[in-house]
């Protein structure tokens, strides 16, 4: 690889990880709601150590194993066949994120869906940022 490869590289990802602090540093302290019925809580966008944290794979809110995690496959809001899923390819209903009173976006692995970003990019650009 030549030399001017190298830096394209380096600026590139120097560039990623910018942006992926700016991602972070918006999303810092959001709380994440389904839009079912019940406007369900699904924790927030903190620290992996918060015990309320989607970051925290201990927590009622960040384990694969809670009904209430969106990192459950097998749970309403991490399965990617449910409505209210943050998984689910084609929801027009997934979890929003709220900061300061306002939705400010949502959790949804729909690329199709503006203002969203997918539970597993937060969990890659965010878990050593908040």
């Amino acid at each position: 690889m030549r030399k001017s490869s190298y830096i394209f590289l380096l600026i590139s990802f120097l560039s990623f990880s910018a942006l992926g602090n700016d991602v972070c540093q918006i999303l810092s302290g959001a709380k994440i709601i389904a839009q079912d019925d019940k406007n369900t809580y699904l924790g927030k966008l903190t620290n992996p150590y918060d015990s309320d944290s989607i970051l925290n794979e201990y927590g009622t809110y960040g384990s694969e194993y809670n009904a209430l995690s969106v990192f459950n496959e097998y749970g309403e809001f991490g399965s990617e066949y449910n409505q209210y899923s943050a998984t689910n390819s084609y929801s027009s209903e997934p979890p929003m994120i709220i900061k300061d009173k306002k939705i400010i976006g949502y959790l949804s692995a729909n690329k199709s869906m503006q203002n969203s970003i997918s539970p597993s990019l937060v969990k890659a650009l965010c878990a050593d940022e908040l």
